[in-house]
């Protein structure tokens, strides 16, 4: 697909870093599968992988995590 944030780059398969934060946590989600432009680097997920970093990050505020680095299991 082509990369709607730059307009250049197409997209091709890899894993990126997803960093997420709220209030007072941050959460660091290494080797997450996605579709990641060939110019600029932006990475797109998936729904079902989308899904599964929301419900990290909501895990990771409710254990009231100051700072949190995960590898992505799916």
């Amino acid at each position: 697909m082509k990369c709607v944030i730059c307009k250049h780059g197409n997209t091709e398969p890899g894993y990126a870093t997803v960093t997420l934060e709220r209030g007072d946590t941050v959460l660091v989600i290494r080797d997450v599968p996605a579709q990641i432009c060939s110019e600029c680097g932006e990475y797109y997920l998936d729904t079902a992988t989308s899904t599964h970093v929301m419900v990290l990050g909501e895990e990771a505020v409710q254990r009231h995590a100051e700072v949190e680095v995960l590898r992505y299991v799916a």
